[in-house]
């Protein structure tokens, strides 16, 4: 077995294991950094909307004998007010975004365009948005979430229960909001290609969310019936049973949608894909930690406010401080072995065994029956 395989194995049985779920403060004041950041982000800086959700025109013309600036001037000469937002589009071609035009306004840039990069209008592409339609595709879009999520809540109360969903539905939350902050903060254009990648997104939190939950389900199943381990114990056991299977799917799906933003888009200048490559990076990226160091302490702290696991937590508390106390009497007897000059191993064996033989005095004289006299006997 390979040395990762081994430390599969041992996380996975037990036998080595990190403290997640009892350190959540610590991932919680984390995520609080990071959620702050990217709500500066969206309230400071906000998103910039494409013309598909505010409304404008589009226009698409080969890059043959013209640059960025010529484009914009020809733009302006055009009669268009405002700033025009001009991008290179790979090697190719050149994109220009506009407030909304007027068919002769968008005939006479096309004109305009046509003349400056020495082509053909035949040869620009024009795409005209008005607002209205935006601000529909906005509402569908919200009331597809909406729907989405609670059929999600739905499902996970069903098949976990109420506490899940909640704690699940919470690491969403948090995945959103960091995506769309950073988004925000990146000031990459907001397109349909986003949306598809934050509805993507929510599906791949979930799924991990729902794979650890499942391990957390399954070791507390009959929790309540033993007292060596309380809730956050079996929970963490979980997370670091399924902490290398989050990872490697999350190394796995990472790999090509860093290729595309960080390769295609930064090097190569193939900017149609980056802002659906952005979407899914810090998605994927945020949905992973969410899984591992949000969901499931929040839903440790939801549960231990059950009074059935406030009972169980007393009696595993009470286990371990008197194992602890049996273990702090046998260290002091062989400590004062050591300076009595005997031998410690000698004296350890004898605590253990006189430990061991009390209890069962104690019950053999509690369980015997009390003896009377003859003649009390005899008289009965």
């Amino acid at each position: 077995m390979s040395k990762a395989g081994a430390f599969a194995a041992r996380l996975y049985h037990g036998e080595l294991s990190y403290d997640i779920v009892g350190k959540r403060k610590r991932w919680y004041i984390l995520s609080g950094i990071i959620l702050l950041l990217a709500i500066i982000g969206l309230f400071g800086r906000g998103l910039n909307y494409g013309i598909e959700f505010k409304g404008g025109a589009e226009f698409q013309v080969p890059a043959t004998g013209c640059t960025i600036e010529t484009v914009r001037d020809s733009v302006k000469g055009a009669g268009v007010e405002g700033d025009p937002i001009v991008t290179q589009l790979g090697d190719s071609r050149f994109r220009v975004q506009t407030e909304e035009l007027t068919p002769d306004q968008s005939k006479a840039v096309t004109t305009a365009l046509a003349t400056t990069c020495h082509t053909t209008e035949n040869e620009i592409k024009v795409q005209l948005v008005g607002a209205s339609w935006g601000s529909e595709i906005t509402k569908k879009a919200i009331t597809g979430l909406i729907v989405f999520l609670a059929a999600v809540a739905l499902f996970l109360t069903i098949y976990f229960e109420w506490r899940m969903a909640v704690a699940a539905l919470v690491a969403l939350a948090h995945d959103v909001v960091i995506t769309i902050g950073i988004y925000a903060l990146v000031g990459f254009e907001v397109t349909p290609a986003t949306v598809i990648g934050f509805l993507t997104i929510l599906g791949f939190s979930l799924y991990d969310t729902v794979v650890v939950f499942d391990k957390v389900k399954e070791n507390t199943r009959s929790i309540l019936g033993q007292s060596k381990l309380n809730y956050a114990d079996a929970a963490n056991l979980a997370v670091n049973q399924t902490i290398i299977r989050s990872i490697n799917t999350s190394v796995v799906a990472l790999l090509p949608v860093a290729s595309i933003l960080f390769v295609g888009a930064g090097f190569l200048g193939a900017g149609t894909l980056k802002d659906l490559a952005l979407a899914l990076f810090i998605g994927t990226a945020a949905g992973t930690y969410s899984s591992i160091f949000v969901a499931t302490p929040f839903l440790v702290q939801l549960k231990e406010r059950e009074p059935a696991i406030k009972a169980l937590n007393a009696r595993v508390a009470g286990r371990r401080t008197s194992q602890e106390r049996k273990a702090a009497e046998k260290a002091s007897k062989v400590v004062e072995a050591g300076e009595a000059g005997q031998d410690e191993e000698t004296v350890a064996v004898a605590a253990t065994a006189a430990a061991a033989q009390r209890p069962r005095k104690e019950r053999s004289h509690r369980n015997q029956p009390k003896k009377t006299t003859r003649s009390k006997r005899s008289g009965s």
